[in-house]
């Protein structure tokens, strides 16, 4: 499969290929400058979607950051090989800094991650099977690799939100993860974190509440991962309606006034507009209640 978004950068266009090979190449003729294979040759089986990669500058020292599998590489963009000093040998594990243990996790990185300062701050794909990997939202230091923060998307005891859940469900449950994408407000310091449903994603009996931050645009301290605001746009999930797309920032006039705000479609098609600062809507809401299954639990 093939969905890569590929970036141009003075001249050289940097894509991923079918079979997850990193390439640079000459924009204008399309020649190959190099090749990078995380397989090492060997043949790939399923399916990865890998939607594209990050770019960044710090005078001579150029960096792309792309997620392959469980890994987040970090790769020199002159020459395509492992940065120097960056996690393990150029790349490290997503499925580490989770409180489970790795070799059980199913983490990767679909949707390439969002570059501030010198932070690389990224989501997940997890299991919306159980078990499941948590959604946690983390900003890796660029040169190192070393984890600098990390925003629990199922609150821990303590951590607000946690009462949106049964009070052990956080032991067992998973998901509520960043698959389709981040958006930066780079002036305000601001990163729009779109999460997905809590697994398992089409049951909720195990999970009784509005689960918090599962379906919900959070608006996070880019520096430091704290919540500025939230709004969750689903109460307790059992549909699998996930934020399908990162946001969109848009500038809105109202009369005289112009409002910064951010829009994130939904997978009913909806379009939820949000002033930027407080996650306000700038139009009327009226929140609905479903239906209750008559079934025990």
């Amino acid at each position: 499969e093939m969905y890569c978004n590929p970036l141009v950068v003075d001249g050289v266009i940097y894509l991923l290929s079918p079979q997850l090979d990193v390439i640079a190449a000459d924009a204008a003729t399309g020649d190959v400058i190099w090749r990078f294979d995380p397989s090492e040759g060997r043949r790939l089986m399923g399916r990865y979607r890998v939607r594209g990669l990050s770019f960044r500058a710090d005078g001579d020292d150029t960096r792309l950051f792309v997620g392959i599998r469980h890994y987040l590489y970090a790769l020199d963009a002159r020459t395509g090989k492992p940065a120097t000093g960056f996690g393990d040998d150029g790349k490290i594990d997503l499925r580490e800094h989770l409180d489970r243990a790795p070799a059980h996790l199913d983490v990767q990185l679909s949707t390439p991650g969002v570059v501030f300062e010198d932070l690389v701050i990224v989501g997940s794909t997890v299991s919306e099977f159980l078990p499941s990997a948590y959604g946690d939202i983390r900003a890796y230091d660029v040169r190192t690799g070393e984890l600098r923060w990390a925003f629990h998307t199922i609150p821990r005891p303590g951590e607000f939100g946690h009462d949106t859940w049964p009070e052990d469900a956080w032991r067992h449950t998973g998901g509520a993860n960043s698959w389709a994408g981040l958006t930066l407000d780079e002036t305000r310091g601001i990163v729009f974190v779109p999460t997905g449903s809590a697994a398992f994603d089409y049951y909720g009996g195990d999970r009784h509440g509005e689960n918090l931050f599962a379906n919900t645009l959070l608006a996070l301290d880019a520096r430091t991962g704290q919540r500025r605001w939230h709004f969750q746009v689903v109460r307790h999930d059992t549909w699998d309606r996930d934020l399908p797309t990162a946001p969109t920032l848009v500038t809105v006039r109202r009369g005289e006034r112009l409002i910064d705000a951010v829009a994130q479609p939904t997978k009913s098609g909806h379009l939820f507009v949000l002033d930027r600062k407080t996650g306000e809507s700038l139009f009327p809401l009226q929140e609905i209640d479903v239906p209750v299954s008559g079934l025990p639990g």
